[in-house]
């Protein structure tokens, strides 16, 4: 494309929650963890594949116990540096330790209509449209499906899914729905669609997946052999542990910590013991219980400490890493939305965090909003001005403009003015009228409705790069294809 849509973070300012001390004591805990209490892996193949490792392996409980030298051995192996592709190259992302990048969020089940403002059922075009929005905002690196396609049949729906992410974003896609062997197959034979072959995708993966773990220190059976088979065609894929501290996890933040550690490393570790070198990365989404209602909370000071601890426990292993951020727990795009996700995004990036996901959701993930989707964007850019931090040079100092104008003077006419004015942020959404009286004849308008309006406007008149006609005819006889195979009808 000409335009280029991409601005990830690249945090100049640093914090650390964890000391060297901390990162090593729950190191160690979590080795213990690994040998002695174990992890649960429903899937033969992962059974399979510990024991001919060496690891201790019951198979009538599908319990693993991981040695400390074999999880070591096999974590070494993974790469710490490597890039998410995407269809226009322009768009790739490396993950080097030097960017952080935002997505959208993921899986929700409902929809606040853009027209009515009303809650409903999710549905196909939702991932269209917000596919679109995503490859129109440069605050957006790549792209989960956020909501399911609830139109289409089961059987097919994350092939659908995927299908309108290819088609509506030059974007890295990530996945979270593939959680079955035949559908990841087909969601590779997509990837390799785009990639010109599924023998490019070692070069050029142009999708990556994100697996749940289930706290307590279990595996899911469908996302195993779901990884092992992306992590074959060299598809990034990282394990993400979301415990729930007095529920999933223990009460205090440290041990929610070391179980998320062990879930995250124990899924990391099969893949490179099955495929050594094969890219993973570090995903995590820790939170606390409500102790009023035992509800998840989906943002809170709890959740920001562990979010801001989880990429230092990444670099300690180096490996890239993904942060949930900003699935607020608020019902509606209000105050406490704003609270959660600022702090919730500014943390991770504060402590170097590759991978942040992801904007537009409510109440935990479950609730897409357009309008939540582009306040978020315009956190990100705060946030992005923020960790910044400030540059200090003869130029920006200023000390000539500063002699020229004097006491009494002003600034506005000035050269230096004019060459870095643009510096300053411009809020696209933040109500700044110069007067009371000029936001009452503006129908007292704030973010929300502002929101809505680009959300709009955006729909209306952007238009992605659409896939060559050879793409499209393949995507075709590729969805017909699974129909017959997995069931279900669907319309292309």
């Amino acid at each position: 494309m000409s335009d280029i849509r991409l601005r990830p973070i690249e945090p100049k300012l640093q914090m650390e929650i964890l000391s060297d001390s901390d990162i090593e004591q729950i190191h160690e805990t979590t080795i213990k963890v690994l040998e002695e209490v174990g992890v649960k892996f429903p899937s033969s193949e992962a059974l399979d594949i510990f024991e001919d490792a060496g690891a201790k392996v019951d198979r009538s409980t599908e319990m693993v116990w991981i040695p400390r030298d074999l999880l070591m051995e096999a974590l070494e192996k993974a790469p710490s540096q490597y890039t998410l592709a995407a269809r226009d190259p322009a768009y790739d992302l490396p993950l080097d330790g030097q960017h952080s990048y935002l997505s959208t969020d993921g899986s929700g089940v409902e929809t606040v209509d853009l027209e009515t403002d009303e809650r409903r059922q999710s549905r196909k075009q939702d991932l269209e449209e917000t596919a679109r929005m995503a490859d129109y905002l440069d605050q957006i690196s790549f792209y989960w499906p956020m909501v399911a396609a609830q139109d289409v049949p089961a059987p097919i729906r994350a092939l659908a899914e995927l299908e309108a992410c290819f088609s509506n974003t030059v974007k890295h896609i990530q996945t979270e729905t593939c959680v079955s062997p035949r559908e990841t197959e087909y969601a590779v034979e997509m990837a390799g669609i785009i990639a010109g072959g599924k023998d490019k995708l070692k070069e050029r993966p142009m999708l990556s997946a994100i697996l749940c773990s289930v706290s307590p220190l279990t595996q899911e059976s469908g996302t195993l052999d779901s990884a092992l088979i992306m992590a074959k065609y060299h598809l990034p894929v990282g394990f993400m542990a979301m415990p729930t501290c007095c529920s999933t996890a223990p009460a205090t933040l440290a041990g929610n910590l070391v179980m998320n550690n062990a879930e995250v490393l124990s899924g990391t570790a099969m893949i490179q013991l099955a495929h050594p070198g094969a890219p993973v990365f570090y995903a995590s989404a820790p939170t606390s219980m409500d102790l009023r209602t035992g509800a998840y909370t989906g943002g809170g000071p709890e959740d920001h400490r562990m979010g801001g601890a989880i990429n230092q426990l990444a670099d300690y292993y180096d490996i890239p890493c993904s942060m949930g951020v900003m699935a607020t727990g608020s019902k509606f795009t209000d105050w406490h939305a704003a609270l959660d996700n600022s702090l919730a995004t500014l943390f991770p990036v504060l402590t170097g965090t590759d991978m942040l996901t992801g904007a537009g959701m409510l109440y935990g993930s479950r609730v897409l909003s357009l309008q939540q989707l582009l306040m978020d964007c315009e956190i990100y850019d705060v946030i992005d001005l923020m960790a910044r931090g400030i540059e200090v040079n003869p130029e920006t100092l200023a000390l000539s403009v500063i002699k020229k104008v004097g006491p009494g003077g002003h600034f506005l006419a000035e050269q230096h003015t004019r060459q870095h004015m643009r510096d300053l942020w411009v809020p696209q959404l933040i109500e700044r009228s110069a007067s009371y009286e000029a936001w009452e004849a503006s129908d007292r308008k704030g973010p929300y409705e502002r929101a809505g309006e680009l959300a709009r406007d955006i729909l209306e008149t952007h238009e992605p790069d659409k896939l060559t006609a050879g793409q499209q005819e393949a995507f075709d006889e590729l969805m017909r294809e699974a129909e017959k195979d997995l069931g279900g009808e669907h319309d292309a």
